[in-house]
């Protein structure tokens, strides 16, 4: 069984900055592919970021440039570097496990999510 718990939201005015953390407890880390999404109220969850198990990362075209996505496998965390925020980036954050990215069939462990709020 694999936790997720996930820190660093918060209220930020447009054009700062967050990062978030997510650490995972359970299993082995660094052969994860970890993930974050973010969901508003009404609409589905969105996709972010990815970084994979064996490097390399992927971003939603709505924040690249502005986001990055990092990880420490010796700590179990995965980051979330958010910059130059903009309102519509307000989201409750998740981060999620891939902990079979061999057989991708879909995340499978979430974090409980972090509030992020970008006032205008």
């Amino acid at each position: 069984q694999v936790q997720l718990v996930e820190s660093g939201g918060g209220l930020v005015q447009a054009g700062g900055s967050l990062r978030l953390s997510c650490t995972a407890s359970g299993g082995t880390f660094s052969t994860y592919t970890m993930a974050w999404f973010r969901q508003t109220p009404g609409k589905e969850r969105e996709f972010v970021a990815t970084f994979r198990w064996r490097g390399g990362s992927t971003y939603s075209d709505s924040v690249k440039g502005r986001f990055t996505i990092s990880r420490d496998n010796a700590k179990n965390t995965v980051y979330l570097q958010m910059n130059s925020l903009k309102s519509e980036d307000t989201a409750v954050y998740y981060c999620a496990a891939d902990v079979d990215p061999l057989n991708f069939r879909g995340y499978d462990y979430w974090g409980q999510g972090t509030q992020v709020t970008v006032s205008s």
